[in-house]
This record gives C-alpha cells, sequence and structure tokens, in this order.
C-alpha cells in the first residue's frame, strides 16, 4: 500500500492543529481522511469511541483533538482541562490499540516541562521539577498521554509516537479575547483597538517572559515527517520511557517585543502598556528542537511573515 493510500483518522480536525494537518496531508497527495465532528464523535464517550474504530480499519491517527486555552482559560476551568483531555486520549488510545492501527500520533505541548526548567529545554526534563500552576491540569493530561502511548507501546508492542510543540498561533486559531493563546488573544485585541481608534492596548503582565512561537503549518510538516518515519529510525532516537519529541522554531522573543511585533501587523498606531498585576506565566519557555532537527525537519515560516499570514486569515474568516 502506497503512503497517500492509508486510511487516516484525523481526530480534531476542526482545530488549528488538526486543520492544518489536514491541509498538508491533502497536498502531499493522501485521500482517504476520515474526519468527525464532535456532534458525530464525542471522543470523551468510550462506547461512541470504541464503535468508530471498530466500524473502520485505520492505519493511522493524529491525535489533534483537545481542550486548549490560554492562561485565562486553564486558571478557571481546570476541572474541565483535565477530565476532557484525559477522557479523549485514553478512548483514542485503547481504541487504537484494540483495533489494530498501525501508527498513532500524539500531540501535546511544551507546558509539560517544570516551570523553572534550564532552558532550552531537552526531552529529558520531563517529571523533573515542579509545573507551572496556572495550566498543570493541562500540562499532567499531556504527561498521560505520553505515558499512555510509551505503555502501550511496552505492553502489547504498538508503535504509537508523542511529539510536544512550542506555541503554537495561524489560521485556524481561536482569537476569543479571553480564552485565546497570546497571539491570538493580541491580534484581536490590536485590530479591535485600532478600528475604535483607541489610544493604548493593555496587554497582561509585565511584557518580560521570553516565548517561542511556532507557525502551525511547520508544526503540521513536523507531526507528518515524524508520522512517516521508519519504526526503526523512531526507536533508535527515543527510549521506552522517554519517546516524546520537542517540535519548535528555535527563536525567543519577550511578550513585549511580540507585541510591538503585532502592533506593526495590524497597523495600530497608538500605545502598548502592560498590566503588572496579571500573571506572568512561566519566566521563558523554549524548548530543544536539536533531536528532530537531527532527523531531518527543519521550521520555514519565520516569525514577522507568520504574524502577516495569521492577520489576513483573521481578516477573511474572522472579522
Amino acid at each position: 500500500m502506497d503512503a497517500a493510500s492509508q486510511k487516516i483518522f484525523l481526530a480534531g480536525h476542526k482545530g488549528m492543529v488538526g486543520s492544518s494537518i489536514l491541509r498538508n496531508l491533502k497536498s502531499l497527495g493522501y485521500r482517504n481522511i476520515i474526519t468527525a465532528t464532535r456532534e458525530e464523535l464525542d471522543l470523551t464517550q468510550q462506547s461512541e469511541v470504541n464503535s468508530f474504530f471498530k466500524n473502520n480499519e485505520f492505519d493511522q491517527v493524529y491525535m489533534a483533538a483537545a481542550r486548549v486555552g490560554g492562561i485565562y482559560a486553564n486558571n478557571t476551568y481546570p476541572a474541565q482541562f483535565i477530565y476532557e483531555n484525559l477522557m479523549i486520549e485514553a478512548n483514542v488510545i485503547h481504541s487504537a490499540y484494540i483495533s489494530g492501527v498501525k501508527k498513532l500520533l500524539f500531540l501535546g505541548s511544551s507546558c509539560i516541562y517544570p516551570k523553572n526548567s534550564k532552558q532550552p529545554m531537552i526531552e529529558d526534563m520531563l517529571l523533573t521539577g515542579i509545573l507551572e500552576p496556572t495550566n498543570e491540569p493541562y500540562a499532567i493530561s499531556k504527561i498521560a498521554g505520553i505515558k499512555l502511548c510509551e505503555s502501550y507501546n511496552r505492553e502489547y508492542g504498538t508503535d504509537f509516537r508523542s511529539i510536544m510543540p512550542t506555541n503554537l498561533y495561524g489560521p485556524g486559531d481561536n482569537f476569543h479575547p479571553e480564552n485565546s493563546h497570546v497571539i491570538a488573544s493580541l491580534i484581536h485585541r490590536f485590530h479591535s483597538a485600532k478600528l475604535d481608534e483607541k489610544s493604548n492596548v493593555l496587554v497582561w503582565g509585565t511584557g518580560k517572559p521570553f516565548r517561542e512561537f511556532l507557525h502551525v503549518d511547520d508544526m503540521a510538516s513536523a507531526a507528518i515527517h515524524i508520522m512517516n518515519l521508519k519504526k526503526s529510525e523512531y526507536l533508535k532516537n527515543t527510549e521506552p520511557q522517554l519517546s516524546h519529541i520537542n517540535v519548535g522554531s528555535g527563536k525567543e522573543y519577550t511578550i513585549s517585543d511580540l507585541a510591538m511585533l503585532i502592533a506593526e501587523t495590524v497597523d495600530f498606531k497608538g500605545n502598548v502598556k502592560f498590566d503588572k498585576d496579571k500573571p506572568d506565566g512561566t519566566p521563558r519557555k523554549l524548548i530543544d528542537s536539536t533531536l528532530l532537527r537531527s532527523m531531518g525537519w527543519e521550521p520555514q515560516l519565520d516569525l514577522r511573515k507568520g504574524l502577516r499570514d495569521t492577520y489576513n486569515w483573521y481578516l477573511e474568516n474572522i472579522v
């Protein structure tokens, strides 16, 4: 069977990451991609997921489905974040095993690493310290997803893989003013301020924390690259209980610098101010993607170009 004809289940195809993986797969000639909306398949319900996998014979599964959000959402809905993500992961991974799926790729998050990790963060820093409190429940659910994949591989010989992306942005992001990640939230805020002719935009925190950002299309290309590595190469570069792979751009910016870049992208002419009473989150979060680069992948979109691409999508699809 050629790669393009493999039957693929893409969980979470409506989200930013899932929709990008879908675009990338189609551009590469994959033609047997199965998707399901939340109304068609509730991934938190074990019986539904079991039946869905039993009625399909998938070759590959991309696990892009998750409940996600920024600092505000994680802080406000911690029970929902940990419960829903644990249910989704457990149901999909177990159903993939019992239905004989050949390969599964679990998409995590760089928030799995301890709050005060040495920078840049390499894969073996997992479980070496205390997590950032604002998104601890979400991070624990993602760590559980990694360990589910590893445990099924160890006990049942499955080929379930995990990748941990840095902060993502791009087309398909959630631009809600409170529940979104930082880039989407700021694009919405600066655009609204521009339309309302406001003289100031207020940004959460001090502006001093450093963040790494990766365009979602680069993330999608990395996901497909890792999924299609030969099993021998994946095993050669990972360990049975340390099998996740970092995906990042390798470049970091302060939130202050990011805000200025977004103001420039949106053409906002007013002032940028910082609300120091709001939380900053982790002081610095840069992941080490040396392992992935050694396996032949490189990002293609720099932040300035990526922000223009994202803002244009926002104008065309949200405004």
